[in-house]
């Protein structure tokens, strides 16, 4: 039997190359981690004759095979000339969000040797520049749950979701709390009706239908709403256009529990597809 779904997972050391293992894992895919490419198609003859159960293969490859990696390309060239359908998927994040998932882990860095991680992620990067370059896919997940990158993956990979390369994260927040150091785009709707000052409403947030519509429904709102909806659909594929990997929409209201969280929600909805992955929500400042 053919191989209908192969994919070689790669990418920086803790931007989740073992969560995307054990998801394909998980789903039915034969894994092999931490093998050379030289091997892939060796992995892949194996499935093919192994029949039904291990007709989806999933292999991880990063910079712990050293020189080896430098196959990854030609073996991409020769599955293709075989028919065979095979992906690269490069998993990628920021390097302060590296240096805290690894300090986390408290496992060595594989190219760090013993120095500063800052230095050793540099290097990493440099050293799979060339893997990336090759990618068919990039996920950056800086921002991302372990169950929100295995949710990404669910819609790509089984949903069969479109996924431009552009996460985009619609978030509220509390401007007394300071503004989000990696928002993008800050948008302050503190000109809207304010819940706060109504009895019923003040215990309950945004997501709340009661506070929703006292916030949302006057012409101000659905005005603001339409045109706020329209220009960030505007800018995502000139964003896309020039390789940004991550976009964060900051809505903003003094405490970050009603108006905000309001028009975050309604935000979301607009822009939410079921056959686009890349999309998610979150409200910073819910808790205070």
């Amino acid at each position: 039997m053919k191989c209908r779904n192969c994919v070689i997972v790669t990418g920086m050391s803790g931007a989740g190359k073992s969560t995307a293992l054990d998801f394909f894992r998980d789903n039915g895919y034969f894994c092999v981690d931490n093998i050379p490419p030289q091997l892939i198609g060796q992995c892949i003859d194996l499935a093919e004759k192994a029949g039904e159960p291990a007709d989806r293969i999933a292999c991880g490859a990063d910079v712990r095979i050293g020189r080896l990696l430098e196959g990854l390309g030609p073996l991409m060239d020769t599955l293709q000339k075989r028919g065979i359908e095979a992906e690269l998927l490069f998993l990628d994040a920021d390097t302060q969000t590296l240096i805290r998932r690894c300090k986390e882990t408290r496992r060595a860095h594989p190219t760090a040797a013993g120095g500063p991680l800052a230095e050793g992620i540099r290097r990493e990067r440099e050293q799979l520049a060339s893997v990336k370059s090759r990618a068919d896919r990039i996920i950056d997940t800086s921002r991302l749950l372990t169950r929100e990158l295995r949710q990404m993956l669910r819609e790509i990979y089984f949903d069969g979701a479109a996924f431009s390369g552009l996460n985009v994260t619609v978030m509220s927040f509390g401007f007394k709390y300071g503004i989000p150091r990696d928002a993008d785009l800050v948008f302050d709707v503190r000109f809207l009706p304010n819940p706060y000052y109504v009895d019923t409403l003040r215990t309950l947030t945004g997501k709340d239908g009661e506070v929703q519509r006292y916030v949302l429904d006057n012409e101000i709102a659905v005005s603001f709403l339409e045109q706020l909806t329209e220009m960030i659909r505007f800018l995502i594929p000139h964003y896309i256009a020039e390789g940004k990997n991550q976009l964060v929409i900051a809505v903003g209201c003094t405490g970050g529990r009603h108006r905000s969280v309001a028009v975050a929600e309604a935000l979301y909805q607009a822009l939410y597809r079921k056959d686009q992955a890349g999309i998610r929500l979150e409200h910073r400042d819910t808790r205070f």
